[in-house]
């Protein structure tokens, strides 16, 4: 260890020395782990197995941040990242690491969180990735908007740790169809002056630019999320677009006044064209709405439906299969396209409504779709039922749905994750010798190429009555 501003360093860091340290782990920010002195210290772009000198920041309860003086040494799975705003940038975190090396970080990240948090040591299988699609894959954007005190308008997301907006006229991480509109579209909101402001702090005024594309189809959907609808000019301008690019297929304006972190509002008004658009999705046609939740990395959300699909073959025929958190039914209408009985259980009703119209629009009269508080619901109709798929959001299952399934024990339950540490917490209640299940197979996915999330698909069997 060495330091430029003090001969001999305290167990204690103090702002302003410089040590040598050697990178161990990424947190879930993509941030470089290290330890000295039995002090965590969190150093921003550093990679597992890169020493570099740090001088540390500040302290962080037990943890010290620090910041990256110089490299000593560096690691082949290094890379410059392909978006040049990427330091900045909180939108991605890990993209000076190569494809190859995310995947197995997030394959080691996943197998580390399931032994400690679940004393899980089963085999997991190798992630779903896609490398030609590591850029280029979000079918939706939701972007930040910010007029300053120049009147210039700033598009982007906001910088890591802040509400302070990185302005970018593109994305490598959206899907072409997307990006080729930013900087079109953020020119002509420059030239409208509206009030623009994403939280709110300055006045009423535009928030966010919302853009959705069916990368099946190419069909495109805009929105601009305000909390007002005084905005000169917006049909004119909203007609503009339309008639200007063939691919747009609609433009929305959404209402959103609250000043909390909810991006969309419950209101959608119609500007020009149609309020939904059309994707393909394991050979049916869904429409996606302003306000449709629908995984943003369509090519992947395929590969893992289709991955449960050929689970539930090794099945009998005639199974009855709940779909719990079923959202639009992402899950629920191919598994019915696929000949079996489903039932899909949301709380939100408008998702319900957008599940019963494509069932509708791909005549599956075998889906059935319930709107309330899934965990009342499936303690109602679970006993009927031989197979549970679960998707609920990162908080994962609460109590009263693991009782649910302890008590009434299905045959087999599906559980796709987007939280490895909720997965961990919610298996080891479920498996033996706590439940009745075992593992038959865990399948991780990468649907979030150049972050740190990974979602991973967790298959159980029953073994006792």
């Amino acid at each position: 260890m060495t330091s430029s501003t003090n001969s001999s360093l305290t167990s204690t860091p103090t702002p302003g020395d410089k040590v040598e340290i050697t990178c161990v782990d990424l947190d879930r920010h993509g941030n470089g782990l290290a330890r000295w002195n039995n002090w965590v210290v969190i150093v921003n772009d550093l990679l597992p197995g890169e020493r570099a000198q740090i001088e540390f920041v500040r302290r962080h309860r037990n943890q010290f941040l620090a910041r990256k003086v110089h490299s000593i040494e560096t690691v082949s799975s290094r890379r410059q990242p392909p978006c040049k705003i990427a330091k900045e940038c909180g939108g991605c975190s890990i993209q000076h690491l190569n494809d190859h090396g995310q995947s197995l970080l997030k394959q080691s990240h996943l197998r580390e969180i399931l032994l400690r948090l679940g004393q899980l040591d089963n085999k997991i299988e190798p992630i779903m990735t896609d490398y030609t699609r590591a850029l280029g894959y979000r079918n939706r954007a939701l972007i930040p908007l910010y007029r300053n005190r120049e009147g210039q308008l700033l598009m982007g997301y906001y910088r890591r740790g802040s509400h302070q907006i990185i302005d970018l006229n593109r994305c490598p991480v959206l899907d072409r169809g997307i990006d080729q509109y930013l900087a079109w579209i953020k020119d002509d909101l420059q030239q409208q002056n509206w009030p623009a402001d994403s939280d709110l702090s300055s006045g009423e005024g535009v928030r966010h630019l919302g853009i959705r594309i069916g990368q099946k189809t190419r069909q495109v959907l805009i929105t601009l999320v305000s909390s007002t609808t005084e905005l000169s000019g917006l049909h004119q301008q909203a007609n503009d677009w339309y008639r200007r690019w063939p691919e747009v297929k609609g433009i929305t304006l959404n209402i959103q006044r609250q000043r909390n972190n909810l991006v969309l509002g419950q209101e959608t008004i119609l500007l020009a064209g149609d309020l939904d658009i059309e994707e393909h999705f394991c050979n049916l046609s869904l429409l996606l709405s302003t306000t449709t939740f629908f995984q943003v990395n369509t090519i992947q959300a395929e590969r893992i439906v289709l991955k449960l699909l050929k689970w539930l073959s090794t099945t009998l025929p005639d199974i009855n299969i709940i779909d719990a958190y079923c959202g639009i039914g992402t899950i629920s209408l191919p598994i019915a396209a696929a000949g079996y009985h489903v039932i899909g259980l949301e709380l939100h009703a408008e998702a319900i409504a957008q599940a019963n119209k494509n069932a509708l629009r791909n005549n599956l009269g075998n889906a059935s779709f319930l709107c309330g508080d899934v965990s009342l619901l499936l303690a109602k109709i679970l006993q009927h039922h031989d197979v549970l798929v679960l998707d609920p959001p990162r908080k994962g299952l609460d109590q009263m749905v693991i009782k649910t399934i302890l008590s009434v024990r299905p045959e087999r339950v599906a559980y796709l994750s987007c939280d490895p540490a909720t997965l961990a917490r919610d298996l080891k209640q479920l498996i033996v010798p706590n439940g009745p299940y075992q593992i038959d197979q865990l399948q991780p996915i990468d649907f979030f190429p150049q972050t740190m999330h990974i979602e991973c698909l967790a298959l159980l069997i029953r073994i006792s009555s």
